[in-house]
């Protein structure tokens, strides 16, 4: 059984009465043991301490959209819209990766996440090879909901990337049988059709009644895009979340990533059925698809939490870097209240857990729940004055990913002091570049 002390740190809870105090925070094996001010343990007794005294604790944040397959493309795809983006760039750059590069691709992105203070993610892959990223994600220790996308349609898509649908959904649930629950769960597996407009009506049937069928989250797409709409509603008749809805897959375990262009009806839907919208400015912004109207959704009582989406369209995972966006672009237009810390800093960490349908085991820092957490250390230059300064506004507004010193997750350190622990970044950065050198090379994108 091993135990780690936290010791005097600011410790912002995120429970249900938003409780912030100095005191001390007390893992055993995966889970938080005891929190609170002054706890009555003996340092003695522990297999760690830490001594975080003018340090700040938080729940790990919780990213529900992310690409791991496409770290290796940052760079690669900048200044583009969606669909040239994706045609031009990311589908012949995804057709021409192999087992090596994947793995490596989803180990340099998670090292990136853990260093920012993420411990949970969902993320889509690409067609082929998604066991190396589990193996990636296995090895790595950060807690991940992932799956092989699915495309069984799309005339302009590369040839490796074209699948058959019974291919495509009989190589999901072998995935799914293989790594859902690994770990004792800190993996799951979720079906990730790319868009409706990737898929064929008999996949996404079958999508939704596997995914009754094993109980697992549906990730995928929608209303991201202008042009996406107009080819669903052109080849559908319906927009986007009425088609899903017309499937039966607009229900509490689909996660639907972007969301920006809804009308009235498919937010009704949305409410309605308790289906999750991960929010991405970073990336909605970059690729100019427009901005979620997050106020509106947040008033309705949808499920909304926050995402970085891939390094192609956004250039970096960093959920501080979301969550200040997510805050200001809303501003403007809904007012200087309409989005505040308090709020976007919930999507981050709690909203995410509601999402992945964790809530009860993290999401906040609570005796029970899985010890998922980071430690900041907001002593400095761009984070002072402190005095009289709301803690999670300075999380928010102030912080950067380079603040996060410590992070835990599952019970298990990842990293600390700055150190990664899991992921041994000598190997993994010249094993990127390689791996990049050899895909523009096959795809003649260089």
């Amino acid at each position: 059984m091993a135990t780690i002390l936290i010791k005097q740190a600011e410790i912002v809870t995120m429970n249900r009465d938003g409780d912030i105090f100095v005191g001390d925070l007390l893992i055993e094996d995966d889970r938080i043991k005891a929190i609170g001010p002054d706890l009555d343990v003996d340092p003695a007794q522990v297999d760690k301490v830490i001594e975080a005294k003018n340090r700040t604790v938080i729940p790990g944040f919780v990213q529900t959209h992310i690409h791991l397959c496409q770290t290796l493309f940052r760079g690669k795809g900048d200044d583009l819209e969606l669909m040239d983006w994706l045609k031009q760039r990311i589908w012949p750059l995804e057709a021409s990766h192999d087992e090596e590069s994947i793995y490596y691709s989803a180990l340099l992105g998670i090292g990136e996440l853990i260093q920012s203070g993420t411990t949970t993610i969902v993320d889509m892959e690409t067609v082929h090879h998604t066991d190396f990223a589990f193996q990636a994600i296995a090895s790595s220790g950060i807690r991940a909901l992932s799956g092989k996308v699915m495309m069984d349609k799309g005339d302009e898509v590369p040839f490796p990337l074209q699948e058959k649908t019974s291919e495509s959904l009989q190589q999901s649930v072998d995935l799914l049988e293989k790594w859902n629950g690994h770990d004792g769960g800190r993996i799951q597996y979720a079906f990730s059709p790319r868009f409706v407009i990737s898929c064929t009506e008999e996949l996404l049937r079958e999508v939704r009644s596997l995914s009754e069928q094993y109980q697992v989250k549906v990730h995928t797409h929608a209303s991201e895009n202008l042009g996406e709409i107009e080819i669903v509603q052109a080849e559908t008749g319906m927009r986007n979340v009425v088609y899903l809805d017309h499937l039966g897959l607009a229900n509490e375990r689909l996660i639907l990533a972007h969301c920006i262009w809804l009308d009235d009806e498919e937010k009704r839907i949305i409410h309605e059925r308790g289906v999750h919208v991960s929010h991405c400015p970073g990336s909605n912004l970059k690729l100019a698809s427009g901005i979620a109207e997050t106020p509106d959704m947040l008033k309705l009582d949808i499920s909304v939490s926050l995402g970085a989406d891939g390094a192609p369209c956004n250039n970096n995972l960093d959920m501080f870097n979301e969550m200040r966006l997510a805050a200001l672009i809303q501003k403007p237009v809904h007012g200087p209240t309409a989005m505040n810390a308090q709020t976007v800093f919930r999507m981050a960490t709690i909203g995410g857990a509601r999402a992945v349908g964790m809530e009860k085991e993290i999401g906040s820092l609570e005796v029970g729940k899985k010890a998922d957490l980071a430690i900041l250390d907001l002593i400095n230059f761009h984070t002072y004055p402190s005095f009289d300064v709301d803690p999670i506004s300075r999380i928010v507004y102030s912080a950067t990913r380079a603040d996060v010193e410590t992070t835990i997750i599952n019970g298990r350190i990842v990293m600390e002091n700055r150190i990664m622990r899991t992921i041994d970044k000598d190997i993994v950065l010249p094993e990127a570049n390689r791996s990049i050198q050899r895909l523009l090379k096959r795809t003649n994108l260089r």
